[in-house]
C-alpha cells in the first residue's frame, strides 16, 4: 500500500499488482539488502556477466548498420517488383531484438537474437535468397548460413565479430513504421505459422519486461540465476533443462511476488519459492 496526502487527509492507495495473484510481500529493501546487492554484483563481475560501455556501443553500432541494411534491401526489392516510388520511400522495415540482449542480461561475447520485420511486398523466399546474397557482399559480414527448414527459419552470420541469429516476419502492411509495437495481438491475424513463430520471441521478451515491477532488479536477479544455472550445467533446453526464456519467466514471477525487493532478496526468494513450488 502507498500513503498520500490529499487536501490534508491521509489516503492509502493500493499498489499495482503485476501477476495473476497478489504479491506475497510489499516490503521494501533495508540498508543491509542494498549492501548485499552490491556484494552480489561484485561476486558476479569476475565471471564476465557484465558488458563494458565500449562493447555495448559496438553492439548498437552493428544493429544500426543491420537496420539500415534491411531498409536498403527492402527498397531495392520494391524497385525490382515495380512498387510505386512513393510507397518504396515509406516502406521502411525494421530490426527488433529479443532474447538475452533485449532483456538486458546478455554476457560478454554473447550472440544477438534479432527479427527482421518487412512490409507485405517482401516474401520469405526473398529473405532467404536476395537478402542472403546481399549479406555476403557486405564488409564485416562472415559465415553466412541460411537454415530455412528449421522450426523457426533463421539466417546465422557474424557482423563485425558479433554473432547474429536473424529470423523473418512479413506483416500485412504497406509500410513498417519505426514505432511499431509487436505486442499487439492484431498482428497475428492471417499470418502464416512461420511468421507467428518468428514474432513470438520479441512478443514474449517485451511482455516479460512489461510485467515486472522493476526492470533493473529483474535484470540483476536474472543474471545471478543464469550464472548459477550455467555453473551447474543445467542451463540448456536442448539438453532437457530450462532455457533462457524459461529462467526469465521464473525470475519475473519472483519479482511479481516481491515487487519492492532488491536483487539480493529476490535471489533468495527465487530459490525459496521454487524449491517449494
Amino acid at each position: 500500500m502507498r500513503e498520500m496526502f490529499t487536501n490534508g487527509h491521509l489516503e492509502v492507495q493500493p499498489q499495482r499488482s503485476y501477476g495473476i495473484t497478489s504479491p506475497i510481500s510489499w516490503a521494501g529493501p533495508k540498508d543491509l539488502d542494498h549492501l548485499y546487492t552490491q556484494k552480489l554484483m561484485e561476486a558476479m563481475r569476475p565471471f564476465g556477466v557484465f558488458e563494458d560501455d565500449e562493447e555495448l556501443r559496438h553492439r548498437m553500432f552493428v544493429l544500426g548498420k543491420l537496420n539500415n541494411l534491411v531498409k536498403e534491401w527492402i527498397a531495392e526489392l520494391g524497385e525490382c517488383k515495380s512498387i510505386p516510388p512513393t510507397i518504396i520511400s515509406a516502406s521502411g522495415g525494421k530490426i527488433f531484438t529479443f532474447g538475452s540482449y533485449r532483456l538486458g542480461v546478455h554476457t560478454k561475447g554473447a550472440d544477438i537474437d534479432a527479427l527482421c520485420v518487412s512490409p507485405r511486398h517482401v516474401e520469405r523466399s526473398d529473405f532467404f535468397q536476395s537478402f542472403v546474397e546481399k549479406l555476403k557482399l557486405q564488409e564485416g559480414i562472415r559465415n553466412v548460413r541460411a537454415v530455412e527448414d528449421a522450426f523457426v527459419p533463421v539466417i546465422k552470420f557474424e557482423f563485425f565479430n558479433i554473432e547474429i541469429d536473424l529470423v523473418f516476419a512479413r506483416l500485412p502492411l504497406q509500410c513498417i513504421p519505426d514505432n511499431l509495437d509487436l505486442r499487439e495481438d492484431s498482428w497475428l491475424r492471417s499470418l502464416d505459422i512461420r511468421c507467428i513463430r518468428s514474432l513470438n520471441g520479441c512478443r514474449v521478451t517485451d511482455e516479460i519486461l512489461h510485467l515486472v515491477p522493476n526492470k533493473e532488479n529483474f535484470r540483476l536477479t536474472l543474471r545471478a540465476v543464469k550464472l548459477w544455472a550455467k555453473k551447474r550445467g543445467i542451463y540448456s533446453n536442448m539438453l532437457g533443462f530450462l532455457g533462457g526464456v524459461s529462467w526469465a519467466m521464473l525470475v519475473a514471477r519472483t519479482c511479481q511476488l516481491y515487487p519492492n525487493a532488491v536483487a539480493s532478496t529476490l535471489v533468495h526468494k527465487f530459490f525459496l519459492v521454487f524449491s517449494k513450488w
